[in-house]
C-alpha cells in the first residue's frame, strides 16, 4: 500500500515558517515606548495651581477649592449646601507636601483659627494624574476616593 504524501512545506520549515509570522506579528502590536514615571519633583510642580472637587451625595453638595502654592503652603475653600438650600462657607490654611506618592495637607487654620492640638487636621492621599489637569487621590486609612481638576486661580466655591 502507497501512501500519498501531501503537498507543501516539510515539518520543520512549516514549523519555521510559523515562528517566523508569530515574530513579525508579536511586534505589530507594541504601542509607543512608555514615558518614564514623572519625578516626585516633577509631579510636587505639576501639583501647584488652584483644583476643585465637586461632591454631591444624599441631597448635599460640596465643592472645595485648593489652591496650592509653590512656597508648600495651601488654601482651602469650602462651600456645603444641604438638601434645603442652606449653605455653609469655610476656609482653610496649611502647610502641603509630595512624598513620591502621597499628596499630603496638614491644617494650621480651620476657619480663620488654630486647630486643636489634641485633634490636628491631616489629608494624605495617594494620587495619580489621570491627566495633566486631573488627579484622582486615594485615602487608605478612611477608603475615600478623590477627583480633583484644575481650574483658573481665581475659581472660588
Amino acid at each position: 500500500m502507497t501512501t500519498a504524501r501531501r503537498p507543501g512545506p516539510s515539518g520543520a520549515r512549516f514549523v519555521l515558517a510559523l515562528m517566523l509570522a508569530a515574530g513579525a506579528l508579536g511586534g505589530c502590536d507594541q504601542g509607543p515606548p512608555l514615558e518614564p514615571a514623572p519625578s516626585a519633583e516633577e509631579v510636587q510642580e505639576r501639583l501647584g495651581g488652584t483644583w476643585l472637587r465637586e461632591v454631591s451625595e444624599q441631597g448635599i453638595t460640596a465643592r472645595r477649592v485648593l489652591a496650592l502654592q509653590p512656597d508648600g503652603s495651601f488654601r482651602e475653600w469650602v462651600r456645603v449646601v444641604d438638601g434645603n438650600g442652606q449653605a455653609t462657607n469655610s476656609a482653610h490654611e496649611g502647610t502641603w507636601l509630595y512624598d513620591g506618592s502621597n499628596l499630603k495637607r496638614k491644617y494650621t487654620l480651620v476657619d480663620g483659627r488654630p486647630p486643636s492640638r489634641l485633634n490636628l487636621p491631616f489629608a494624605t492621599f495617594e494620587i495619580t494624574f489621570e491627566s495633566r489637569n486631573e488627579f484622582v487621590g486615594v485615602d487608605h486609612i478612611h477608603g475615600n476616593r478623590i477627583r480633583y481638576r484644575r481650574v483658573p486661580p481665581e475659581t472660588r466655591p
